[in-house]
């Protein structure tokens, strides 16, 4: 059997964009927080997740599998940071939920404090595509595997009407939220801690993981599905970065985006330039296939 091409620009270009998304999206909430009033800031927060939730319905009419990839995935991340993050910051701040604090130094906010809480949806979520879709995703389709065995086909023999942007905003949102519940059950004294073994052998895992996930994405050649196999490598990727971050391993430029405004204005405009380059791509693709 020969080798499969390797797409190699393809997969970095998908890789970058996806990860230059994670600083920037740190950094644009650290910026809100400190230039606005909390109430403003919390109407900003709610309109981003209206704007996001639009952007990815926009992107089930558009043409184009890449086109709707980046609809989904630019909504996806505004939804998430609107609707998800700010909305727990609202009512944590509402009804007074403390921040953990060491050393006389927040180390985690009070919105992730409760974020946990939100686990039984997250399950009830995974319930509902694991018994009732066919998908691409490895990890469900492994899970349904070992679960079903050869009913496998009989108990999710068909997939959702599918929508690339739906696909793309869902799995953003499902990872993302995935990694938080993960990386607050490891932070959490009552059960692991930051500094656990158990937490560093889940970085080390996700490192792991995210490797091999990246050699399989090398091999994908629509640009599309390499994008959307990014969203779940970086994520895979960014949960050691966070626990490094959090033990102070090395110093988290993007959460004082005031001192380091060079640095973030490079990953913004790289990202911006990406962005359009896969736009484009999208768009020559669409006119080829007419």
């Amino acid at each position: 059997m020969g080798k499969s091409k390797i797409y190699l620009w393809r997969t970095l270009a998908s890789f970058i964009l996806v990860l230059f998304t994670m600083p920037l999206g740190h950094a644009l909430m650290i910026i809100m927080e400190k230039t606005m009033t909390p109430e403003a800031v919390h109407y900003a927060g709610f309109t981003m997740g209206f704007v996001g939730l639009i952007l990815v319905i926009i992107g089930v009419f558009v043409k184009g599998d890449t086109r709707q990839t980046l609809w989904g995935l630019i909504g996806g991340l505004l939804f998430w940071t609107g609707w998800v993050e700010f909305l727990f910051q609202y009512y944590a701040h509402r009804f007074g939920v403390q921040p953990e604090i060491e050393n006389g130094v927040i180390v985690t906010k009070p919105e992730y404090l409760i974020l946990p809480a939100s686990f039984g949806f997250w399950m009830m979520m995974m319930t509902m595509y694991i018994f009732s879709t066919r998908n691409g995703c490895n990890f469900i389709t492994w899970i349904q595997k070992r679960l079903f065995g050869n009913r496998k086909n009989e108990i999710a023999f068909q997939p959702m009407t599918r929508h690339t942007s739906i696909v793309t905003f869902m799995e953003v949102n499902m990872i993302l939220w995935a990694s938080y519940l993960l990386l607050m059950f490891c932070y959490d004294k009552n059960f692991l801690g930051d500094h656990h073994p158990v937490t560093f052998l889940v970085g080390i895992g996700c490192f792991i993981g995210a490797i091999y996930m990246f050699k399989k994405q090398l091999y994908i050649a629509s640009w599309g599905a390499n994008i959307r196999m990014s969203v779940a490598t970086v994520i895979v990727f960014w949960t050691p970065v966070e626990i490094l971050g959090r033990i102070n391993f090395f110093k988290e430029f993007w959460v004082n985006p005031q001192e380091y405004a060079v640095q973030l204005l490079c990953i913004l405009a790289a990202f911006v330039l990406l962005l359009v380059y896969m736009w484009v791509k999208g768009s020559r693709k669409k006119h080829n296939n007419k």
